[in-house]
């Protein structure tokens, strides 16, 4: 794991604390994105606490130390903790490599899983924008990308993270590459993406970052004239109500992005 502290999450909060029975009581609405199941193993369960807490650097220790089973919350702290709170440019990539590797590891030893696929790819779609969308498509990084969201979904067509998820990868490949050749070299289509975006605010609508990824979508897929609906669900991101420390990270991007 990339060396050294990790930032603290700056908005600790007691509300996003589940203590004892409280997790498996509020687990149906904190994973309602993605649809990962209640876990039998205690101290999985207690990784996830800290991970819903903001505790990031302890949720992601404890879980790499219980192995496989404990990858996906490990893998879902790192990359959450690494797209908003780390600043190094260097250390940030290193922890979505890191992450990245983790899940094509799982994917290898759980073909079932569905998480293994989506943590993997949220990871490595994360490392594609910080290295730039361009190079990592050049790299091939977006057909892995593409056929892990696709597997995820595969497995479980009601998982609606990674429908946010391949929603964004159609935006991003055709705003980088353009329609045709997005459409032709790595089957991008600009109404799959509204579609997979669509799907996931059904699934989940009380989420933020189904509202900040189709709001940045719709901009990169049809500029000007989407900037209302597209600041509409900016409003409503912001509006959100947060039920732990990530979504509180999100709806806090939504509510910086319209003061700007």
């Amino acid at each position: 794991m990339a060396k050294g502290n990790w930032k603290k999450f700056p908005h600790a909060d007691k509300a996003y604390t589940y203590e004892a029975a409280a997790l498996k009581k509020n687990w149906e609405r904190l994973h309602r994105g993605d649809r990962e199941s209640f876990p039998d193993n205690e101290q999985v369960q207690q990784a996830w606490r800290l991970y819903h807490q903001g505790e990031f650097q302890a949720a992601c220790e404890l879980g790499l130390s219980l192995g496989l089973p404990g990858y996906a919350v490990a893998n879902k702290a790192a990359t959450i903790y690494a797209t908003y709170l780390e600043d190094n440019e260097k250390k940030k990539l290193a922890l979505f490599e890191e992450a990245a590797a983790r899940g094509e590891e799982q994917m290898a030893k759980m073909p079932k899983y569905p998480n293994a696929y989506y943590f993997h790819a949220l990871a490595l779609g994360r490392y594609s924008q910080g290295i730039s969308v361009a190079k990592a498509l050049a790299q091939g990084l977006g057909t892995k990308v593409r056929d892990a969201l696709t597997q995820a979904l595969r497995l479980n067509p009601d998982h609606a993270d990674a429908h946010i998820a391949l929603g964004a990868f159609h935006a991003e490949v055709i705003s980088k590459v353009g329609a045709m050749v997005g459409g032709l070299t790595y089957g991008a289509k600009k109404d799959a993406a509204v579609e997979h975006y669509e799907k996931a605010l059904k699934l989940n609508p009380d989420s933020a970052i189904a509202r900040i990824e189709y709001a940045n979508g719709l901009v990169m897929l049809f500029g000007e004239s989407k900037m209302k609906q597209a600041e509409k669900l900016y409003r409503e991101a912001a509006s959100c109500k947060p039920v732990d420390a990530m979504e509180h990270l999100d709806v806090a991007l939504a509510k910086s992005e319209l003061e700007e």
